[in-house]
C-alpha cells in the first residue's frame, strides 16, 4: 500500500501526520549512536559459505540500524590470522570476530563445548542445547575469562571425514599420519598415533600439494571443492564423526559489548540468528551437487570403517573422562550437555532417523 493511499484510508490528516512525524520515525534512528567496528574472520574470501556469512551478518546490522552500526569484515590474515581471532576479541584488537571455537582448544578443550565435539550433536541438536538446554548461560560464563562473549553465527551440519592422499582401511594406517584437523578431534586422534596439524582454511592445499602433512579435513564437498582439495587428495572419507552440527560464532569483547545500547545487542543477536540459519540452509542447497561433481571428476568416496569409528568413540570417551577429572570447567558444562546428547540421540531414534533410514533404502533401491 502505498502512503499516500495509507494516510487517506486510516483518515489520518497532514497536520497529524506533521505533528507525529517524529513518533513515526523508528527510535533507534532517532537515538542511537554511530558506531564503526571491525571484525575479523578466520575464514578465506573464497568461501561465499563461511565468509559470506560474516558478509550477510554484517549487511544486516548496518540495514537494521539505517547505516548507523557499520561492522567491517576482514578475512583470515587481513587483521590476525585465522586461528588468533580469539586472541584479537579479547585483547581489543578487533570489537568482533567470527570463527570457530575448537581453533582455542589449546586455550582449554571447554572451547570446543561451544563449536563441536567428537561423537556430539548435530545441527539442530546444537541449537536445542544452546537456546533450550543451557548452553547459552554455560557457554557465556566461561567466556567471561575470555572478555568474550559468543553468539551463534553459522553452522555447517554434518562434515566429511576429509582428504587423504593414500586408503584408510584400518587403525593401524592411522598410525603416524600427518592430519590437519581441528579443535578436539586432534587429541582423539593423538591416541590413534596420528599426529594433528593445526593450519588454517587458506594454507590447507599448498600443505597437501607439497606432501608436508598427509591428510585434511576441512568441511564438506561445496567448500572443499572450491579450495580443490580433489586435485591433491583423491579419497574423501566420511563421516566427520568430531564434527556432526559444528556451530561458528560470533564473538563480542565482552567490555564493547557492556557498552552497546540494548536495540543494538539486540540486533547483532538478531543479525547472527538470520546468518546462521541462512548458512545451513545454503549449504545443506549445496553440497549434493557438490559431491556429484565430485565423484564424476573420479573422487573416491569412502566410508570410515567400523572397526575406526569404534576405536574413535572409545578413544573419545577415555578423554570425556580424563578431562572431567582435570578440568573443572570442562566438567561443569559437560555433566549437564551429556545427558542432553543422550535424550536427543533417544528422541531422533523415534521419528527423525525412523524416517531418514526409510527414505535412505528408498534412494539406493533408484526408488526417488
Amino acid at each position: 500500500m502505498q502512503r499516500r493511499k495509507f494516510v487517506r484510508t486510516a483518515g489520518i490528516g497532514t497536520a497529524a501526520v506533521a505533528a507525529t512525524g517524529a513518533l513515526a520515525a523508528p527510535a533507534i534512528a532517532q537515538s542511537a549512536p554511530e558506531l564503526k567496528w571491525r571484525m575479523a574472520s578466520s575464514f578465506p574470501k573464497s568461501l561465499d559459505t563461511i565468509f559470506g556469512s560474516g558478509e550477510l551478518f554484517t549487511k544486516y546490522v548496518s540495514d537494521a540500524t539505517d547505516g548507523k552500526f557499520q561492522i567491517r569484515l576482514f578475512a583470515a590474515g587481513e587483521i590476525v590470522p585465522g586461528l588468533q581471532v580469539a586472541d584479537a576479541v579479547q585483547n581489543g584488537t578487533v570489537e568482533m570476530g567470527h570463527t570457530a571455537s575448537y581453533y582455542y582448544v589449546g586455550k582449554d578443550l571447554t572451547f570446543a563445548l561451544d563449536c563441536a565435539v567428537p561423537f556430539g550433536l548435530n545441527a539442530r541438536q546444537q541449537d536445542a542445547w544452546w537456546n533450550w538446554g543451557g548452553g547459552r548461560q554455560a557457554m557465556n560464563d566461561f567466556f567471561k575469562d575470555y572478555n568474550i562473549h559468543s553468539i551463534p553465527c553459522g553452522n555447517t551440519g554434518a562434515q566429511m571425514g576429509g582428504w587423504f592422499r593414500k586408503e584408510i582401511k584400518t587403525v593401524e594406517d592411522l598410525k603416524g599420519l600427518k592430519f590437519r584437523v581441528s579443535g578436539f578431534a586432534g587429541e582423539v586422534l593423538t591416541k590413534l598415533g596420528v599426529v594433528p596439524q593445526q593450519i588454517a582454511g587458506g594454507d590447507i592445499y599448498p600443505a597437501l600439494e607439497k606432501g608436508t602433512i598427509d591428510a585434511a579435513e576441512w568441511v564438506g564437498p561445496y567448500d572443499d571443492q572450491k579450495l580443490g582439495f580433489n586435485k591433491v587428495a583423491p579419497y574423501y572419507y566420511y563421516p566427520g564423526w568430531w564434527e556432526a552440527g559444528p556451530q561458528l560464532s560470533a564473538y563480542v569483547n565482552l567490555a564493547k559489548w557492556a557498552e552497546l545500547p540494548k536495540s543494538y545487542q539486540a540486533i547483532i543477536e538478531a543479525a547472527a540468528a538470520k546468518a546462521h540459519t541462512s548458512m545451513l540452509s545454503k549449504y545443506d542447497a549445496q553440497n549434493p551437487k557438490a559431491v556429484r561433481e565430485l565423484v564424476g571428476a573420479g573422487t573416491k568416496l569412502l566410508p570410515f570403517s567400523p572397526q575406526i569409528l569404534e576405536a574413535c568413540y572409545n578413544a573419545t570417551n577415555d578423554l570425556f573422562a580424563q578431562l572431567n577429572e582435570k578440568n573443572p570447567k570442562w566438567k561443569k558444562i559437560f555433566e549437564s550437555w551429556k545427558p542432553f546428547r543422550a535424550e536427543e540421540v533417544l528422541w531422533f531414534r523415534v521419528a527423525e532417523n525412523t524416517m531418514d533410514n526409510f527414505m535412505a533404502r528408498q534412494s539406493a533401491a533408484n526408488k526417488l
